[in-house]
């Protein structure tokens, strides 16, 4: 059977398939006839060569002839799918035909395949014996990858011969992770050192381990009997490795057969009562390291281990106190030291001409050491403006391909292959984005989808799988993690030289090609399948002459708009124009032909209406129209009936009766309830039994335009919303800075309370948490506008058993002293903010309250009469897995967004300086060492009174 063959295919080209060609051949196109035969032949043939691909695409380097045949393969593939996918939705279009006897006929007409497609299916037949022929009379008897690869020197062993005199910026780490390796000298402690590859972490390690020897083997006290440097592969051999580290801790009785187990226990014997120093190098597996520690124990002599690695979740998971160190890129003043030093040899830039674009060269590098070397080795001895002019155009765009990159091309390409082939193809498809983009992470994870990157697994949605992709790209470094909140990134960028890399690779690969400055180069002899345009320099714009459409799957086009041609895209499924200037309403008007489409994205403000053809969309997954000037949409919109992701803005609204007929929908962001009669609107969304996410908001000027009627009628419409949908997240917010009060909460009660895991209600002020809240046991999320705290709230929100994060947000404070006492509450909170609007604080952390947070947010005025338990530290001495206090302090004082109470002068009558005096030396207590950070703001200019109207 196809299915039965292809499941095992797992390269992103052939995945595709499966599911299609499985589909193809079942009940529902039975009367294809004459078809099947070739179908099934083309499967068979395509899945049979599936294997070998896969070895090509894990291998570095092939020669040129099994690059040729895997290219091939991947077309043929690439237009299979196009082909069954022209023929599927000519049949799925007949769902629109009239009911009766007509609409029948019309329906079992469409799936006569038409000669077109069946001339092109036999034509791929033949391609695929051709492609098989070969695959058979060169692959019997070549092995592709082993023949053509070259040795080379490991690039990272550099890094362990790397003089100190040489470095730059590292001298602070050093003494960091030495001041926290010493402290404790009779506890086992586990060091993970985190960061991307080429930011330096094992040349900080090699120093860390010399200072240790040379500082602290003469010393008796502290002696290590034992110390040892060792690297991991990337596929490790755990034999070589645990004899690795027996000879460099001398032991020499090892037999050359002795296996894994036999390793370990003379390693355990050796060290059991030695004090030891040991530096596991470029860890990438978490398996890898639990076999390493079976050997590396703790021996109660106080041994250490530093392992490094570019996977934050593996160094997390190995670090003897679940954090790891995470290593900081250079900054510019260091990066233009190192830079200087290895181009002119002096920290100084000689030559002026020069000081323009050496900026900018170093600016590109990010800190990011091997990058900053690698560049300069390009540059050395070259003081032609040009050369440096090209260095700096190159960077972002082909860098990677210069040979002088060798070894930084190297470092990132054990990146590369150390990921699933699923997790290639996320990476690859950011190379779509520029230099400096911030990628919003929802939208990334629909196109994902729509570009059949991402399937359900287990009981996990395809956006729960793309957030945990996204979340991995971030703990191996490969992506930078923006606006964090609630432990969430809510949007990435990506460093100048890693997209650099990943748009080599990508072009390599005819994955996607990028246009930018108007140039169509090195494509006119393929087929292009993914295209983004950059035409954000005014100068020059690209045009559409030239290039070959009716292949493109994915469009993305930045800068100045150009009317898509939108006939010619007969195979396009992702359209995002929402960084495209310009676009206006005629530009869309053969937007209804794009019948493959599955994501668009449209972002200009000159934009004020969808076509009515939108409806003929059928297989529209995602549709965002955020920051354009649509003010309702198309009544056709009811037709969408794959739509599961729909953004828009609150201005924007439904036809009356439509909401409760988008059967397929997920997401809604943003709902405006303004427009509308609201309860029977928000009645809709009851019906909606698929609705996970949804996201209410509303413009009323109250209390003018939000009268006590309308009140009520919202209050009960969403009480009504919570309780009868199975919603995970709910976020409820009001755009304007005036507040209704709603008194309880008590009739908001889910119908399935395990459902909800994130709840967002912001300026609704509310009396009391209501009780129902302690049955949420799987919200995560909360976040809520209390009058004032008691004790009965914090009894409730105490019990939620998942809570992480906590925000409240307070008009009074709290009613007189509020203990968190220390029983079994708030046991898995991580995050606690608590704002005050016009009054100091009273709450006070007992001994073993919230045992796991790790951030705590305060803001509160300090004027001694409104501190109602005085100068409180509040008690996070109590609170010993802190690792960040923020407190924001109002009162007779400047703005100062990092005030040291320490060292700044301290402007009203004193309670400032002793209420941030008093928490610093709280925190300064616990052994987690936290970081915290103080805001002073005055009360006649309180931001927080001005954003909130309070």
């Amino acid at each position: 059977m196809i299915e039965a063959t292809l499941v095992s295919a797992s390269t992103w080209v052939m995945k595709p398939l499966l599911s299609k060609l499985t589909k193809l051949l079942g009940h529902e196109y039975v009367k294809l006839k004459g078809m099947h035969k070739q179908i099934r032949f083309l499967g068979e043939e395509l899945s049979a060569m599936s294997a070998t691909l896969q070895v090509l695409e894990d291998a570095e380097e092939l020669d040129p002839q099994a690059k040729d045949w895997r290219d091939k393969l991947r077309e043929l593939a690439y237009d299979t799918e196009d082909c069954i996918d022209a023929f599927m939705a000519r049949v799925d279009l007949g769902h629109d035909a009239p009911a009766g006897f007509a609409g029948l006929f019309r329906k079992l007409k469409k799936l006569k395949a038409p000669r077109g497609i069946a001339d092109e299916i036999k034509d791929l037949k033949t391609r695929a014996m051709v492609v098989g022929d070969r695959h058979k009379r060169y692959y019997s008897f070549v092995d592709p990858v082993s023949n053509y690869s070259t040795s080379a020197i490991d690039p990272r062993l550099p890094a362990l011969y790397e003089e100190f005199n040489n470095l730059v910026g590292i001298n602070g780490q050093i003494d960091h992770i030495i001041e926290w390796l010493v402290m404790d000298p009779l506890e086992f402690k586990v060091l993970s050192i985190a960061g991307c590859g080429g930011l330096g972490k094992t040349t900080l390690a090699n120093q860390v381990y010399h200072t240790i020897k040379s500082k602290f083997f003469s010393e008796r006290q502290s002696q290590f009997l034992c110390t040892a440097f060792v690297s991991v592969s990337q596929n490790p051999n755990l034999t070589k490795l645990l004899r690795d580290v027996a000879e460099e801790i001398g032991i020499t009785d090892y037999r050359p057969n002795d296996d894994e187990r036999q390793l370990i226990n003379k390693l355990r014997t050796h060290l059991q009562d030695k004090r030891y120093f040991i530096i596991v190098d470029d860890v990438w597996d978490a398996q890898v390291w639990e076999a390493i520690r079976l050997a590396l124990f703790d021996n109660r002599r106080g041994s250490r281990i530093i392992m490094t690695t570019r996977n934050l979740a593996v160094a997390s998971c190995c670090s003897s106190d679940g954090k790891a160190y995470q290593m900081e890129a250079l900054s510019f003043a260091d990066s233009k030291t190192l830079f200087c030093r290895r181009v002119f040899g002096s920290e100084e830039l000689c030559y002026p001409h020069l000081a323009e674009v050496c900026d900018s060269i170093v600016e590109k590098c990010g800190g990011l050491p091997l990058a900053i070397i690698t560049i300069a080795s390009l540059l050395a001895d070259q003081l032609a403006i040009e050369e440096w002019n090209r260095v700096l155009t190159v960077i972002g765009h082909a860098l990677a391909k210069d040979p002088g990159a060798w070894k930084m091309t190297k470092i990132l390409c054990l990146s590369y292959f150390d990921l699933t082939h699923q997790l290639r193809s996320c990476w690859l498809y950011l190379s779509i984005f520029p230099e400096d983009h911030e990628i919003n992470k929802q939208h990334l994870i629909s196109r994902w989808i729509a570009e059949g990157f991402i399937y359900e697994k287990d009981e996990h949605s395809q956006c729960e799988v793309g957030e945990r992709y996204f979340n991995d790209l971030i703990n191996r470094s490969l992506i930078q993690a923006i606006d964090v909140q609630y432990g969430q990134a809510r949007a990435c960028r990506i460093h100048d030289i890693i997209l650099d890399f990943i748009t080599c690779k990508a072009a390599e690969e005819n994955f996607v090609t990028s246009l930018y400055d108007a140039q169509h180069e090195h494509i006119s002899d393929r087929r292009i399948r993914r295209i983004c345009i950059d035409n954000r320099n005014e100068d020059v714009v690209t045009t559409w002459s030239g290039l070959v459409l009716s292949h493109i799957r994915s469009l993305t086009v930045f800068g100045h708009s150009m009317e898509p041609p939108f006939l010619g895209f007969t195979a396009l499924r992702v359209l995002d124009l929402a960084d495209c200037w310009g676009m206006q309403d005629h530009h869309l008007g053969n937007i209804g032909n794009l019948y493959h489409l599955k994501y668009l994205n449209l972002g200009s403000d000159l934009i004020t209406t969808l076509p009515d053809k939108i409806g003929k969309l059928q297989y529209l997954e995602t549709l965002d129209i955020q920051g354009t000037s649509i003010v309702e949409l198309p009544s056709t919109i009811t037709k969408l009936q794959r739509l599961s992701r729909l953004y828009i803005d609150p201005h924007t609204r439904f036809p009356d009766g439509t909401i409760g007929k988008m059967n397929s929908l997920e997401e809604l962001k943003e709902f405006g309830v303004c427009s509308y009669k609201v309860g029977k609107t928000l009645q809709e969304f009851c019906e909606l039994t698929n609705l996970r996410r949804l996201s209410v908001s509303w413009r009323f000027d109250w209390p003018d335009d939000f009268e006590g009627s309308q009140a009520e009628d919202l209050y009960s419409s969403l009480g009504t919303l919570v309780s009868s949908c199975s919603l995970h997240h709910l976020n409820i917010v009001r755009s304007r800075y005036a507040f209704p009060f709603f008194e309880s909460l008590d009739s908001w009660c889910p119908v399935a309370p395990s459902s909800l895991r994130k709840l967002h209600i912001s300026f609704f002020i509310i009396y009391e948490a209501p009780n129902w809240m302690k049955s949420l046991e799987n919200l995560k999320e909360l976040e809520l506008d209390i009058f004032f705290m008691r004790p009965e709230d914090v009894e409730i929100l105490g019990a939620i058993p998942c809570l992480v994060f906590l925000e409240l947000n307070t008009y009074k404070g709290t009613d007189g002293r509020l203990v968190v006492p220390g029983n079994n509450r708030f046991r898995n909170l991580k995050y606690f903010s608590l704002v005050i609007a016009i009054c100091g604080t009273a709450l006070e952390f007992e001994a073993g309250s919230m045992p796991k947070v790790e951030h705590l947010k305060f803001r509160f005025c300090v004027h001694k009469m409104d501190c109602l338990n005085g100068a409180s530290n509040l008690g996070v001495q109590h609170l010993s897995t802190l690792t960040k206090v923020e407190v924001d302090m109002t009162g007779n004082c400047n703005y100062n967004d990092n005030y040291k109470p320490w060292a700044d002068r301290d402007e009203d009558d004193g309670s400032v300086k002793y209420v941030a005096s008093t928490i610093k030396s709280a925190v300064e207590t616990l052994p987690s060492r936290p970081t915290i950070r103080f805001k002073t703001i005055p009360d006649h200019d309180c931001a927080f009174q001005q954003h909130t109207g309070w």
